[in-house]
């Protein structure tokens, strides 16, 4: 028995969906732990491409048991359009249960959202418009709507009366909006209740069970380290905490419970949306990491910033999450480069640090310092092993193994499921995945 926690190593878009996807095989639960429809997972299969916001990327396993908990914010009318999209592809959702206790992103979230956005004007912050933001902000006000509460109609009623009057003040007065009809609001959220009904349990009771059960869980999270809202490059960051800790505030969850970390992380950098970003390529690079690799957002369709391997926030996220080991992402996608630069430490008014500013206006001064390694020069999407791939390839593994001092269990070739690499399966494995100086695996026992 393994609980395990995917977290993003980096701004988000790392790849998360896919590596958990993979390491759904081994899972009998599958569960989201916070971050709302602002967040999009790509799996493809085969000849089929599924964009997930809301249901954890387990759903595609007909034994795996789903789970969105107390921590995550969800907007019903694009989770029941999900269920609908999954559905229509025969994959049932029998397995899919809902924390009763997690909160709903209601209309005037998405108007406050985008209307605060515009009104920041060059000191917006690159939110998706989708309302996440002031969901979060009435959870913590403590005016927020949950789920229990969509279920009781006489108390939705009461609460979104006395709430949607208070909201439209703020429409109104502050940002020049129309008001919102409570009635037509209630009438349709109460439309929502009813689909979802089946799926609105008490999660913590669910998921304490399946550890008392010694079941295999993966806990999902969504966007990344750096968009942490404690931890992350505030205030460009997101509402909640992608981190590892999150995990256990967003499921219910004990800390003792929780096995091993696994961070997902390009072999490059990006970042979508406003904030300091040191690798940031301008130039031909950038649009031929962004071009190849597909860089567009599953949420928003937004262009992604590319840059080079930042190793200084690898080493980062590793400490703020306790990472075991790493997976690799796009690794293909720097097949044609004659050379690939590492950024291994910063420059900030003439010092040089290793370490990650968390003060947001002294990172906006970090300069990169680089390591430049050769590429290869051919192919890696057809790879299936270590040893299939070209030399150079096999050392720039190790030297970002050996730059953020965890070992890399996973390196991913592709968007499909079979363009994968397992070094070490971090579920049924061992503690740690290691790789040798030749690029073999050994195990930690064996080490």
């Amino acid at each position: 028995m393994a609980n395990v926690i995917v977290i993003g190593a980096q701004w988000g878009d790392e790849g998360k969906g896919k590596i958990t996807d993979l390491l759904s095989r081994s899972a009998d639960v599958v569960m989201r732990y916070q971050g709302g429809v602002n967040a999009g997972h790509t799996i493809v299969v085969k000849d089929q491409t599924f964009k997930l916001h809301l249901i954890p990327s387990g759903i595609l396993y007909p034994d795996t048991k789903c789970i969105i908990g107390s921590g995550t914010v969800i907007d019903p009318q694009v989770l029941i359009a999900e269920l609908d999209q999954i559905e229509s592809l025969n994959i049932s959702s029998k397995n899919l249960l809902i924390s009763e206790a997690a909160h709903v992103t209601m209309p005037y979230h998405r108007l406050i959202d985008k209307a605060s956005e515009e009104r920041r004007g060059s000191h917006k912050i690159g939110t998706t418009g989708r309302g996440i933001g002031p969901t979060y902000a009435d959870k913590s006000e403590r005016t927020g709507i949950r789920m229990l509460d969509l279920m009781d109609p006489q108390g939705l009623h009461e609460q979104l009366e006395w709430t949607i009057n208070y909201k439209n003040v703020i429409l109104e007065k502050l940002y020049n909006l129309s008001p919102i009809d409570a009635s037509v609001v209630i009438e349709e959220y109460l439309g929502y209740a009813e689909r979802l009904r089946p799926y609105v349990v008490d999660t913590s009771i669910c998921i304490y069970e399946a550890i008392r059960e010694r079941r295999n869980i993966l806990f999902e999270g969504a966007q990344g380290t750096l968009l942490d809202l404690d931890h992350g490059t505030y205030p460009f960051v997101t509402s909640s905490n992608p981190v590892a800790g999150g995990a256990c505030v967003g499921t219910g969850l004990g800390p003792t419970a929780i096995d091993r970390v696994i961070g997902v992380a390009k072999a490059y950098t990006t970042r979508v949306g406003e904030g300091p970003f040191p690798t940031e390529l301008s130039g031909d690079i950038g649009e031929q990491l962004c071009s190849i690799g597909a860089e567009f957002g599953t949420t928003t369709g937004r262009k992604r910033r590319c840059g080079w391997f930042d190793a200084v926030i690898g080493r980062y996220a590793v400490r703020i999450n306790g990472m075991d080991c790493l997976a690799i992402t796009k690794l293909d996608v720097l097949d044609g480069l004659e050379e690939i630069k590492v950024c291994v430490a910063y420059e900030i008014d003439g010092v040089s640090t290793e370490h990650f500013p968390t003060n947001a206006r002294k990172f906006a001064r970090c300069r990169p310092i680089y390591k430049t390694l050769p590429g290869w020069g051919r192919s890696t999407s057809d790879c299936r092993s270590l040893e299939d791939l070209p030399p150079q390839a096999l050392n720039y593994l190790k030297f970002l193994a050996e730059l953020i001092e965890v070992p890399i269990a996973i390196v991913s070739l592709g968007a499909s499921r079979d363009q994968t690499i397992i070094v070490e399966d971090p579920i049924h494995g061992p503690k740690r995945a290691l790789l040798k100086p030749d690029g073999t695996p050994i195990s930690l026992k064996s080490a």
